[in-house]
Order: C-alpha cells, then structure tokens, then sequence
C-alpha cells in the first residue's frame, strides 16, 4: 500500500522507487475502472493530461480525473506500461459516480456537475470534512500544513515512509465514520483488490491517496459487506477518453478540488532533484530578463543565500516555494509586486498544456478540429497568444471562419478583440485552449461529424429554441454571416422574420436592426451572400420608422436616454448600408423624414429634440438649427429642459461650437444669463455634457472664449447681431480718446 498525496513530487519519485524495488504483478490506481483499457495510450500522452469521463449523447454529467508528470499516479503507469506489468484503476465506477441520486461530495467543484472531477483522497472528499494533514502538522508543532508536508515528505533525501504514513493515517482516521459516498468507493477499492488477488496476482502495489490506506490494510469488512455497501448504486453508460490538461487548471484556485497552488513549482521539483533552489532562481530572473527587467547574476547569487539563509533560520531541510518567493521579492524583484506576479504566473503556476496523441480515442468533432488546426497552423496553447487577421487572405478568412464556428458551439478558443485600424477586412483574436473545450466538443458531437456541420445544426437549433428572442434570432443571423454557414441561414432568417412581424415593441426593433445591417454589408466585406436579409432589414426599419413617434411621447429622464443610444444606433446603421445599394438611399431618406417630423413637435423630452437637431444639422437638413438653439435656451424655458437640449445637441461632440461663432454665443449667453440658483441646478448636466468632449476639443472651446472681444461678446454674442454697434455696457466717454486715435491714424479728422 503505497499512501500519497496526489500531484505530490516527492510521493512521485517515492512511488517510482519503490516499484523498481517491489517489482509487483499488478499494480491499481485510485481512479474509474472504465480506464483500463486506456492505459496502453498513456505512452504517447504528453502531460499534463486527464481522464474525462461523460455521459454521452449530451447528458448532463462529467469529471476530470487529472495527472501530471509529478503525479504519483502518472509515474505509476508510466512504470506499468514500459514494464508490461498490468495497470487498472480501482475506484467507483463514473457510470457510479456520474449517476443522479448519488451523494455528492460535500463541497463539490465550483461549476461542475456532479461529482467533481477529481481523483479521490483529498480531505474535501470526505462526509465528514477532516483535514488528516493539517492534524499531523498541528502535531508536529507547524502552524502550516503545506509546509509541513514539504518538510517531511517533499524535500526528504531518501524514501518516503510509506509505512509511517499509514501509520499516521491510522490514527487520523481512529473513530472515524466514513460517509456513504466515501464508504462506497472504498468497499469498491476491496472489491477490486480481492478480484485481483483472485486472478492469481501474488504482489500488488495500490497507490491511492494516504487517507484510503487504513480502509485498504486491515481489519476488513467481509466481501459480503462490501457488496451490501455496493447493491443497488444508480448507474448510467459512461464514456472515458484523454484530453489535454493545463497547470493553470491543476491550480486550486480553478477550482480542482485536489489541485494545488504551485504547479510549476512542483514540475521544477520533479525534474530537477538537483540544486532546485538556484536552478529556480536562475529561471526567474530569465523571466524578468525577457520583460526587459535588468536583473544579473549578483541578483541571482545574493536571493540563492537569502533564501538558504530564511530556510535555515526557519529549520527546514531545503528552501521551500515560501522561501524562494521571499528571496526573488526582496532582490530580484526589488520590492516590485507586478514583478513578483509575473513569477508567479509564468513559473510558480505555469502555462504548460498537455497533448494527446492522434491514437487515443475522439469523437469526429474533436478530430475534425484537430485536423483543421494543423490545415490552417493554429496550434493550441495554454497562454495567451494575440493573432491579426487580414480577411483578404485565405488562410486568414478560414482561420475566422473556424473561430467563429467554434463560438456557436461554446468552444470559446477564441475570443473577438477591437482590430488595429479602420478597414472591415482585419480582425483581432486572442487564443486560449482550456480542457472544458474538448467537453463542450464532446457535449455537441451529436449535432455532426464535422466542426463546420454541427455549427450549423447548433445555430438551427437555437433559432427553433421557444425562448429565442428578437436580438438573439439577429444576433444567431450575424453569427452564420460571419462564420460562413448559408446552409443554416434559411431557417434562421425565417424564425427572424416570424418573430419581427410580431413583435410591436419599437425599442427591441431598434435594438436588433444594426446587426442586420451589419450583416447584410457581410456580402461585401467577407464575400458572404448575405440574400433575404434587405427584405427583413426594409420591414424593421418601416415599423421603426412608425413606432418611434409614439415612443418618444412622455418619456422621463432615464427612457429618453437609453432611447436616445436606440436613435444613434439605427442612424449609425441607417448610413452605412451594402455600398451602391440603392435601397439604402431610400432607407436613409425614409429615417430622414421621420426625424425631421418628430424635431418639428413641441412636446419632446429635451434630451431627445436637442439629439435630433443635431443628428440633422450633420445631415444638412436644417439651416434654422440657431434659431431651435434661441428657443431652447429661451427664459420661458425651464432651465433644467435647456440643460437636457444642450446635452442632446453636444452629444455628438464640441467641435461645432469651435466653428460656429453664433452656436457658441448662444450657449455662453443662456449659460452666464442663469440665476445662481438655476446655475447650481444645471451644473450636473453640464458638467456631464462637457465632460464627454475630448481634451483638445474643451481647450480649443475655452481659447475661443477667452479670445473673444468684449464688443464681441456684448454686440454680435449677447444681442445677435454682430453690427458693431455697442451694447448697453459701453462707456461712451472713455471710448471717445480711442476713437480719436483711431480717426488720426486712418487720416480722418472730422467725426
């Protein structure tokens, strides 16, 4: 009985030792017995990778049973099948675990079905929740139970104690009752040890975690006890296959309930027994190096002594993960905390993903993606990887169509950013394969055997969905658009136009229109049919165009404003229809119209008549926006509706009152006219409207208030006309010595 901690360096190499020592007839692993017939792949895996096992046909149900290279459970195998010694796995059965009606763990994995996927021996596993490692390291005198662990196992010169181990274990477990999910797994971990004893075995190695050992070892219930414990256990069919795993998601805070904190620094651990400690640093000052951070060899030298310096002042065997922080914190990093989070990220945790052969058993969904990745050399990674695509180019405009396939099928590999520049034809995305993929993979297999196929049958499906509403049914149009589905385009544009022609809420039409335009300009830009979308495009915007006068009637503060983003968007759209479409021209001269008729109308909110002015005054449909402005900022008018209008009209932005003089003066005559009291009460609104201008526009305001004339200001600004004639603060008299000089200069003596 082999007792370890899982993902343990230290067990692992132990675990190795002791079964070149044993050399036994068979060996069991903690782990679902369905994977024994896996187990002849493991050679060709390149860790980390993971047991999946799911309920086919898209039922519910799926767990992850993770290893890695320092994995005891990984050494194991790779010890079974290099010696052709045979390897099974002992747990409850997933077609057990997977059932419904089975207890759940009592703290299961966040998101995950039940039960989580983890191998079992983790205190969390357990009814009642005991945690046998912070026990022994509470009476060992250590206040940590990781550094505990670390000290007497991890960064032990010889063999692991398995002996002791157990021993310890033993009187952890002394009176403990286990629960019904942990009884069962552990009388089905005897059943199969009996079965193989029975075959004719005559030395087995059992690795599983340390906490099973005392239930493994004796005194032992009967078989006739198990059995009872097993009868009548729910049961579903159970698919078990290898996927990639990563050191990201080996971390507990992914939620691996059995994971742990530092990957990569248990990987260091594993393959490098010797000097870890300096091997480590040197490593983490390559990475500060390669974000151009000046870190040299004395850094180096000085952290390898601080962090032997702390191990020894704190009795520990060798510098631990805790020490060598501290150390690089303090002299590599100089006290920089980014720095020490980017250790942390790219060292401690660790991006490294796993592979898993051509061989090892997929559904067509998985291999048809593997094979398009290699076609179009878009190879999986762990990290972050930034990529441009310029739709022009082939390779490019497959790429985009794979990504955005993949998308459909909630495989977000790749997730869509704001491309670099202006043109239609680029897109940016950032890469991330996760394992979950290859679950949502396995999950839609049976919508098709190809990445393309099942897309296609997933976005009908969506649109028949009774819950699909109006901005999901344009939203799924422009997801085929852009992911070249025209097979899935004539049912989804049906379920579109039956539920416009219903719909009589104005707001969520308006709403949805500008993805259907953008998608009807797909033909153009991505060499996409984009046929049928122009007829449903031309009844949306003609309902718009009827409903929106009776919604923009009697609306408050807040409506008028999420209405006013509606009105911005469907101009937006309105104006770039497909290029040479003469449809759009008449679309556009259609919402003209209906502006310019709502404009006219005295009983508007004035946030919505202030935008509309100034949506037709871009347009060149207005040549009396002075005159609306005179009348908006009137004294009749309440200041907080002229605050409103203002807000509206500037919204687009300030350069109009930088060229347009008269503009300017209204605003600053209206603004400056206002009462104290008045003043405060429209500060707010201002001071958002303004706020919004970019810094050169509100520079370029304020010089062209400070460089305004006093008889500007009082004759062309305050009375409008701008005839030379001064206002009412004039001082005739001091102004009589400068006309004097002025008729001299000019030859002019008389007056």
């Amino acid at each position: 009985m082999l007792g370890v901690r899982h993902h343990g360096p230290g067990s692992a190499r132990a675990v190795r030792r002791e079964l070149h020592r044993l050399r036994p007839d068979a060996i069991l692993i903690e782990g679902p017995p369905e994977a024994d017939a896996l187990v002849k792949y493991a050679p060709g895996l390149e860790p980390p990778v993971a047991l999946l096992a799911h309920v086919p046909g898209g039922q519910a149900g799926a767990a992850f049973w993770p290893f890695a290279v320092f994995s005891p459970e990984w050494q194991a195998i790779q010890y079974g099948t290099s010696a052709g010694i045979p390897v099974r796995f002992c747990d409850l059965p997933a077609a057990h675990s997977l059932a419904p009606g089975l207890d759940p763990d009592p703290d299961p994995q966040p998101g995950s079905d039940p039960p989580p996927g983890r191998p079992s021996g983790d205190p969390a596993d357990l009814a009642d929740p005991i945690d046998p490692i912070g026990s022994l390291a509470a009476a060992a005198g250590y206040d940590d139970p990781e550094r505990w662990w670390e000290d007497v196992v991890e960064h032990r010169g010889g063999d692991t104690p398995f002996e002791v181990i157990a021993e310890a274990m033993a009187a952890v477990r002394e009176g403990h009752v286990p629960g019904e999910r942990e009884a069962r797994r552990e009388a089905y971990m005897r059943r199969t040890l009996r079965a193989v004893l029975k075959q004719g075995f005559g030395r087995v190695a059992v690795i599983c975690g340390a906490w099973h050992v005392p239930a493994l070892t004796g005194p032992l219930p009967s078989a006739a006890a198990d059995n009872a414990v097993l009868r009548g256990l729910p049961k579903v069919k159970a698919e078990l296959t290898w996927v990639p795993w990563t050191y990201g998601r080996l971390a507990s805070w992914s939620g691996y309930g059995a994971g742990i904190t530092s990957p990569g620094w248990y990987h260091h651990l594993f393959e490098t027994p010797d000097r870890p400690v300096e091997r480590w640093l040197t490593e983490a000052a390559a990475v500060l190096r390669d974000e151009g951070l000046p870190v040299s060899s004395a850094h180096v030298i000085e952290s390898v002594r601080l962090a032997d310096s702390l191990a020894a002042l704190r009795g520990r065997p060798l510098a631990g993960l805790g020490e060598v922080t501290e150390a690089a914190r303090a002299v590599l990093c100089e006290g920089d905390d980014l720095a020490v989070e980017l250790i942390q990220r790219r060292l401690v945790v660790g991006d490294r993903l796993g592979h898993v052969s051509d061989g090892t058993p997929m559904v067509p969904l998985q291999r048809d993606l593997r094979e398009q990745q290699r076609r179009l050399k878009l190879k999986p990674a762990a990290p972050d990887r930034e990529i441009d695509l310029d739709l022009r180019k082939p390779l490019d405009l497959d790429r985009s169509h794979l990504l955005h396939r993949l998308r459909l099928l909630a495989v977000d590999w790749g997730t869509p950013g704001q491309a670099r520049g202006k043109g239609t034809f680029r897109e940016t995305w950032t890469l991330r394969w996760r394992p979950e993929h290859d679950l949502a993979l396995i999950e839609h297999a049976a919508l098709g055997t190809t990445v393309r196929a099942a897309a296609a049958q997933r976005a009908h499906d969506l649109a028949g969905a009774a819950s699909a509403t109006l901005a999901d049914l344009t939203s799924l149009v422009e997801r085929c658009l852009l992911a070249d589905l025209p097979e899935a385009l004539p049912g989804v544009l049906a379920a579109l136009s039956a539920k416009a022609a219903l719909d009589t809420d104005v707001t969520r039409l308006m709403a949805a229109l500008p993805a259907m335009v953008r998608a009807h300009r797909y033909g153009d830009v991505r060499g996409t049919s984009a046929e049928g979308l122009t007829v449903i495009v031309r009844s949306m915007l003609e309902r718009i165009c009827v409903g929106l006068p009776v919604a923009v009637t009697g609306v408050a503060d807040e409506a008028a404003a999420d209405l006013l983003k509606h009105v911005d968007a469907v101009h937006s759209a309105v104006a770039l229809p497909a290029d040479g479409a003469a449809d759009g021209s008449r679309a556009r001269e259609r919402w003209m119209a209906t502006l310019r008729g709502i404009s006219d109308r005295h009983d508007l909110h004035g946030l919505i008549e202030g935008r509309l002015t100034r949506i037709l005054l871009d347009a060149g449909e207005l040549d009396d926006a002075g005159d609306r402005m005179s009348r908006a900022m009137s004294r009749g008018q309440v200041p907080a509706r002229s605050a409103a209008w203002v807000e509206g009209f500037l919204g687009g932005g300030g350069l109009l009152l930088v060229h347009d003089s008269r503009l300017l003066g209204l605003v600053d005559g209206w603004l400056t006219g206002l009462p104290p009291e008045q003043f405060t009460d429209v500060l707010p609104l201002l001071r958002r409207t303004f706020g919004a201008f970019e810094a050169p526009e509100r520079r370029a305001i304020g010089e062209r208030l400070r460089s305004a004339g006093a008889g500007e200001r009082a004759g062309e600004w305050a009375g409008g006309r701008g005839d030379g004639r001064g206002g009412p603060d004039l001082d005739e008299r001091r102004a009589a010595a400068a006309a004097a000089t002025v008729r001299m200069i000019i030859g002019r003596t008389g007056t």
